[in-house]
């Protein structure tokens, strides 16, 4: 045989040799270790890759939760049921989650609140934001477009005739995805327990108030003065009452007392495990 072919071939195998051997000695020198909890942990997690964790997706909570020491009970959407799995992975003790729901504190759809302007651009609050900051009088209500229904994962929110959201509690999660769409906030969590909560977030003066919304909240003070938990049931924060939801969960009464009806009265609802 000719050794001008040999050569070639023997030079050809010497490099194969020499970059197995150094594959080999890289793959273990170079290696990441992986925990199998991260499997196990993203295993159990709801799946759906809302974010509401603060991470991109399930997968990186899971790392987070493994590898970084992050708290086990971030998974909204999985409910106590998860949480426990994930303590049992874990070895953790188990604290139970509050269970909670997402609510609308606004009650001023089109047929209570005047228009400044007809908008006709994207149908999107976001959108809709940006242009002289709303189409509605309030600058602080529900803009009416729709995107927390649209950013819904488990389609707990449709919008009804009057331009307002309406969540179906039985579907809803309490991942929190509508709370940071909402640009204007007026959408947030509550405890499940919970039966009453102010469905008004203008912080405005009485009178402005009144001159835009038919159901916005005056800042009178008649709650926080008449509830039955005391001073420390309802607190003014400006011109605002916040209740406190340990100490007033119930009052079917309120909107007795409150001159604006602004309160929204929901039927206890028993806590999901």
């Amino acid at each position: 045989m000719d050794i001008s072919i040999l050569i070639p071939i023997a030079i050809l195998g010497g490099l194969g040799l020499i970059f197995a051997v150094g594959l080999a000695y890289a793959s273990k020198k170079f290696a990441v270790f992986v925990d199998p909890r991260v499997e196990k942990v993203e295993s159990v997690l709801a799946g759906i890759n809302c974010g509401v964790c603060g991470y991109p997706g399930c997968k990186g909570y899971a790392e987070a939760i493994v590898n970084k020491g992050e708290p086990i009970d971030k998974c909204a959407p999985g409910g106590n049921d998860t949480l426990k799995k994930i303590a049992n992975i874990m070895g953790l003790e188990v604290v139970d989650m509050i269970p909670m729901v997402a609510v609308v504190r606004c009650q001023g759809g089109r047929s209570q609140t005047k228009l400044l302007f007809k908008y006709d651009g994207v149908s999107d609050c976001r959108a809709a934001q940006l242009v002289c900051a709303g189409s509605k009088s309030c600058n602080f209500g529900c803009l009416g477009h729709g995107s927390c229904a649209k950013a819904c994962p488990f389609s707990a929110i449709k919008m009804n005739a009057n331009g307002l959201p309406m969540i179906d509690e039985e579907k809803c999660t309490a991942c929190g995805v509508c709370v940071k769409t909402c640009p204007r906030g007026i959408l947030t969590l509550i405890p499940r327990t919970q039966e009453i909560f102010l469905g008004c977030v203008n912080p405005d003066s009485g009178p402005l108030v009144r001159r835009i919304c038919e159901v916005g909240c005056i800042g009178c003070g008649l709650c926080a003065k008449k509830n039955p938990a005391g001073a420390d049931g309802i607190k003014l924060q400006g011109a605002l009452p916040v209740i406190d939801y340990e100490k007033l969960t119930s009052w079917p009464e309120a909107n007795s007392v409150c001159p604006r009806k602004c309160y929204v009265i929901r039927e206890r609802v028993s806590v999901r495990d």
